[in-house]
């Protein structure tokens, strides 16, 4: 039971992530292949490029929703390794990989920022606020979305030490900050260039 408990985990987990929140909205309104447009990211910054503030923030709170969802259910229902945290874990993992990796987009999609914090405020919400925070401090001073994502997403797995009990949940932001900030590396070899797309 707890083997067939952590399979649906992860599957159900994998398939919310999928969801292709930006492509969705992208498409819906406006026809356009968003993956054919500017970085080619599904997520919010990429939105913003086709059609403006309002929907950078709708997509933000959108994969955010996405992520947290999976990892909030696993936390109240699930019972196996409730002890360690382990399963809302294993679907906060699930959850950024199907956001970068969509089965429903070809295993194309986003860098995971936005469900990235979401999975962190179901962990733990304090946490996942100083996180949200940090990042539109980087990002509003220093007009990089990229730099603001990279920056709090480093500092995440300290801040969970600090803050939470479970080791596991600790682990987690350490391996979601490496994973994402691979994701970025365009964007850290654009901003050591100077290259890198401001947000206005």
């Amino acid at each position: 039971m707890e083997l067939l408990e952590v399979i649906l985990t992860i599957v159900v987990a994998y398939l919310i992530g999928s969801i292709p929140t930006g492509y969705i909205i992208v498409k819906t309104a406006t026809g356009q292949d968003i993956r054919e447009i500017g970085s080619g990211s599904t997520g919010a910054t990429n939105v913003k490029r086709v059609m403006g503030k309002k929907w950078f923030f709708i997509t933000l709170l959108l994969d955010a929703l996405k992520g947290a969802t999976p990892v909030i259910l696993a936390k109240v229902f699930a019972s196996a390794f409730a002890t360690i945290g382990l399963l809302p874990v294993l679907a906060a993992v699930a959850v950024i990989l199907g956001h970068s990796k969509s089965i429903f987009l070809k295993f194309t999609g986003g860098k995971s920022v936005a469900s990235g914090v979401g999975t962190i405020l179901a962990l733990n919400w304090q946490v996942g606020l100083i996180i949200a925070v940090i990042w539109s401090i980087i990002t509003y001073t220093s007009k990089y979305v990229s730099l603001g994502s990279i920056i709090a997403l480093a500092i995440a797995p300290f801040v969970m030490y600090f803050l939470d009990s479970h080791i596991a949940y600790t682990g987690y932001c350490a391996l979601g900050a490496i994973y994402i900030i691979w994701l970025h590396r365009s964007n850290i070899q654009r901003l050591l260039k100077g290259e890198e797309n401001k947000v206005r």
